[in-house]
């Protein structure tokens, strides 16, 4: 039939979802404890995470389990610091001072910021 639309190419595809990816809003959630080194070592290593690959499309609280152990309670908290990706789904958890930034953007799923960087630190 005439007028038919052609279906999309490869690098339309591409680009619609890359622009679908670029517009998805992360909802994160770090529990810590207090305002030990480890706790604020955390916090510092996602929000730089977060600047470098989420600017701009990013919810994070922190929140404190000494001063809020019912949250805690409710997530089924067991270790701090723990991360918890509430959006997109699928629900993610990491545990400990956010340092392993390739694992972390891996569980995020922006393993193409992770891939971007060999192992080398050749791009």
């Amino acid at each position: 039939m005439k007028g038919d639309a052609t279906p999309p190419t490869l690098a339309q595809s591409l680009r619609a979802a890359a622009a679908t990816h670029a517009a998805t809003r992360y909802v994160l959630r770090l529990y810590v404890t207090g305002s030990t080194p480890h706790s604020i070592r955390a916090i510092s290593n996602i929000r730089k995470i977060c600047e470098k690959y989420l600017e701009g499309r990013y919810d994070l609280e922190v929140v404190d389990i000494s001063q809020h152990p019912s949250l805690a309670a409710g997530e089924q908290i067991i270790a701090a610091p723990t991360l918890i990706k509430k959006l997109p789904l699928p629900l993610r958890r990491f545990i400990g001072d956010m340092s392993q930034t390739d694992r972390i953007l891996l569980g995020l799923g922006l393993r193409e910021a992770a891939a971007s960087t060999s192992p080398t630190g050749e791009a």
